[in-house]
Formats: C-alpha cells, structure tokens, sequence
C-alpha cells in the first residue's frame, strides 16, 4: 500500500475525529502518501489512489493488531490508543494522537501507567471525567504535527 513515498499513514479511524480524518485525506493527496483507514466498520473514503481503508471483524483490539502487523520502520499510526501507540514505537514507527501529540518512547511509560491509573480508578466507581471536547486548537496542532511529519520523511 505504500506508493513508493518512503513512508505510509496508518489510522485508527473507529474513534478517529472526521475532521482529522480530512486532513489527512488532503495531504495525502497532496502529498502523495498512502493513508490507510483500519476499522471494525465500513468507511467511506474518497475516490483515491492514495487513501483506503481496511474493514476488519468486530472484537476487541482486532483493528489495533491489523495495524501492529502492517505497520513499518518509518510509518506515522494516528491513534488515541497508548497500548497501540506503545506496540507502534516498538516497531520503529511514530504515533500522534488526534490532539497533535507525538506519542515518544520517552513518553510512552507514563501514559501507559496514567491510562492503568485512570481504569483502576474508574473500576472503583470514581468519576474520572471524560476528555475535553475536541475544539480548533486540537485540529491546528495535528495539522501542525502532520505537517511537520510530512516535511521530514523519506522520500
């Protein structure tokens, strides 16, 4: 799937936001660079050389795998997911989350022990809270980290 571009984009597209996903459809015509949406339903997608997507069966973290296994040394995951974006870093990928952040294998072990921290408490019945709402500030530091990304790759 990998057009010859030196590097592809793979996405975590069930809880990925739309309007992230139209940035990246935009640079991946613009940049001619493959995106490849993983989801356990169908997606609908624009008529591209550059973008698909892959539909795998329901089940817990079936998406997540499919992209463990497709994923290469050089590669940019976008998800929310820390276990993903763990699994990801170990393969010598890098992974943004829809907020603009770069997950770093310097970062990695404390979002992995907070995300832990944060489910025990839940399972003790505490309010955690949910994330904030995705707002324009998020949307300009993907962008701005996708950008980023995109002038630094191989070509």
């Amino acid at each position: 799937m990998n057009q010859g571009t030196g590097a592809a984009i793979w996405v975590d597209a069930d809880a990925c936001p739309g309007v992230i996903k139209e940035i990246l459809f935009r640079a991946a015509e613009r940049e001619k660079i493959s995106v490849t949406l993983v989801a356990n339903q169908w997606l609908r997608t624009p008529p591209s050389r550059y973008i698909h997507a892959v539909q795998v069966p329901g089940g817990f973290d079936v998406a997540d795998g499919e992209i463990v296994r497709r994923v290469a040394a050089g590669d940019m995951v976008v998800t929310q997911d820390i276990p993903l974006a763990a699994l990801v870093l170990e393969k010598g990928a890098l992974a943004l989350n829809p907020r603009g952040e770069l997950y770093t294998r310097e970062t990695i072990t404390q979002r992995l022990s907070m995300r832990n921290f944060m489910e025990e408490l839940r399972g003790t019945g505490v309010d955690t809270g949910g994330p904030a709402a995705f707002n324009q500030r998020d949307r300009q530091s993907f962008a701005n980290a996708l950008d980023s990304w995109l002038a630094k790759r191989p070509r």
